[in-house]
């Protein structure tokens, strides 16, 4: 299943979730009130679907989560949606205090369109970015993710290297105008073989060589649990160029407490460190309806109660 695709789809199957209820999270957290719904220490960014079953209009579901105590929201796909559909969004978002996250600005899953260094491809790419302005300025969107493409395998990776670093730079002019900040996502070799960018290392590296504050690093601890664990310390060691996180248990790429990650220890890590942006829940759920929407909220609650 694709990516994208697999991130509005849910599991029927329950993977054993035992969380604290909600009078233990509030004696743990004086933030949090006996009916879940509280301010979370970060910012939190469900998707649509996540929620669609206590709010199947879109605009409502923005409004649920509001309610729900959660003050950030991305949508990979707004690049596809109208301008009216767009604006529609934004101002519902303003309304209920929603900060707007990530929509992919150019994620290529067929071409080397950063490592190869083709013309053809590059102009593609950088006619993306413009568009990506376009939709940052309708949303009042501050970042944007960017998947760079395939590995050329007719090419030394130092060349590869370069060229991804030529790119971004252009890529980086283009932005600037938005103050839009492109994060590029490290994705793990598993679910997607064959990309020119698989970890957080590799993403501080580039992120170095462009030397611009509008290229920064998407840290999506699903990913880079799959590809290399170790996820804390390369957090710190990569934190000077981390813009973004994005979460997902493993196994099973659900919520919270559904995997083997402790969360808990990340999200008060990063919080101590002074993380402000956004925490993106780009996952599915393992539970289904109402039930497995509660179960999800929960999930956060419980990861968040430090």
């Amino acid at each position: 299943m694709h990516r994208r695709d697999f991130l509005l789809t849910t599991t029927s199957a329950t993977l054993g979730l035992t969380l604290p209820n909600s009078d233990a999270i509030a004696a743990q957290n004086p933030g949090v009130g006996t009916t879940g719904k509280k301010g979370f220490h970060l910012k939190y960014a469900p998707h649509f679907g996540m929620f669609e079953s206590h709010a199947p209009d879109m605009l409502d579901q923005l409004q649920f989560a509001a309610d729900e105590g959660f003050t950030a929201w991305e949508d990979n796909g707004m690049g596809s949606r109208s301008n009216d559909q767009q604006e529609k969004i934004a101002a519902k978002m303003q309304k209920c205090g929603i900060e707007m996250g990530v929509f992919v600005a150019h994620a290529d899953w067929g071409n080397a369109s950063f490592a190869s260094g083709k013309k053809e491809w590059a102009d593609g790419v950088l006619e993306a970015m413009r568009t990506a302005v376009d939709i940052s300025k309708r949303v009042n969107a501050k970042w944007c993710t960017v998947v760079p493409g395939l590995v050329d395998h007719r090419l030394d990776h130092g060349y590869q290297m370069a060229n991804a670093v030529d790119l971004l730079r252009r890529c980086a002019e283009i932005t600037a105008e938005a103050n839009l900040t492109m994060v590029l996502e490290p994705l793990n070799f598993r679910d997607h073989p064959q990309l020119f960018l698989t970890k957080v290392a590799q993403g501080y590296e580039i992120c170095r060589a462009v030397n611009s504050p509008f290229c920064k690093v998407l840290d999506d601890l699903y990913h880079q649990q799959v590809t290399e664990g170790n996820l804390i310390p390369n957090i710190d060691r990569a934190w000077k160029e981390i813009a973004y996180f994005q979460v997902g248990d493993n196994p099973g790429r659900n919520e919270p407490g559904t995997g083997e990650v402790n969360y808990r220890n990340i999200f008060r890590h990063i919080h101590q460190k002074g993380f402000t942006g956004i925490v993106g829940m780009e996952h599915g759920k393992s539970q289904g309806g109402k039930d497995g929407e509660r179960a999800l909220i929960a999930a956060y609650q419980a990861a968040d109660s430090f």
